[in-house]
């Protein structure tokens, strides 16, 4: 997984600033059951943005909890899901538990059906400009979901595997913001140019960002050495969907 269990997002809260929270299941169309967490701000009556949080390969935890609050803060409604519905049902789970193995199970037609689930969720709350963001597992994924009909108005992924994307990038439907990092050791340099040709042969709208210097996983609260770099990440982010609301 990307964080420890006890990671926070490298993000500020916002004093006094006023959100709700609840714990869902939500249900995709092909029938599947799956966790979700869900985090508005006060002023749901004048929602205008969603954000679908796609977190690591352990699913939904404490950090992607805290991220949704984070957005909320800010003013967006912000739902994070789990991707283990199907194999390991709706439950809580111990921190300890083997989520590898079905990591592999996974495809992506599953994950995009649930985050089709989410996408409807936050329409039924008035939000006509919604959001992916994920991490790697869930930053390629955040990626594909701009390629799966989902009507987004854009996609934000954070190390994503730009080899897990290749392919589907004639069919990006949305623009899409890349925030890699430098010294990423799983994914080089020349993924990420390869990726951004890729991108930028097909027409596509989008922004590629190499963190100099930041491994993968750097936005994190305990990566004090790279706040810099997670800050101007966290600025992009906010950009990106003020740029495409």
């Amino acid at each position: 997984m990307c964080f420890e269990l006890d990671s926070e997002p490298p993000i500020p809260r916002i004093s006094g600033a006023a959100v709700s929270h609840d714990d869902l299941v939500l249900e995709s169309e092909d029938g599947n059951r799956f966790a979700a967490f869900r985090a508005l701000p006060e002023e749901v009556l004048q929602l205008r943005t969603g954000v679908v949080i796609l977190p690591d390969v352990r699913g939904l935890y404490r950090f992607y909890e805290e991220l949704a609050l984070r957005f909320a803060e800010r003013g967006h409604a912000a739902l994070a899901f789990d991707y283990f519905g199907r194999t390991a049902g709706i439950e809580k789970r111990p921190e300890d538990w083997d989520y590898m193995p079905l990591v592999q199970q996974h495809t992506n037609d599953q994950v995009q059906a649930d985050v089709g689930a989410c996408v409807s969720d936050l329409r039924t709350l008035g939000c006509s400009s919604i959001f992916t963001v994920g991490f790697c597992y869930g930053g390629s994924g955040s990626w594909a979901a701009a390629a799966s009909g989902h009507g987004l108005a854009g996609a934000v992924g954070f190390y994503g595997r730009p080899s897990r994307m290749i392919e589907l990038v004639p069919s990006l439907e949305a623009p899409i913001l890349a925030l890699q990092g430098g010294a990423d050791q799983g994914i080089p340099h020349e993924d990420n140019v390869e990726f951004e040709q890729a991108l930028s042969e097909a027409g596509k709208d989008y922004e590629l960002v190499e963190f100099e210097g930041a491994p993968h996983s750097f936005f994190d609260r305990k990566q004090e050495e790279f706040q810099a770099a997670s800050d101007g990440a966290w600025n992009r982010v906010l950009s990106f969907i003020e740029a495409n609301s």
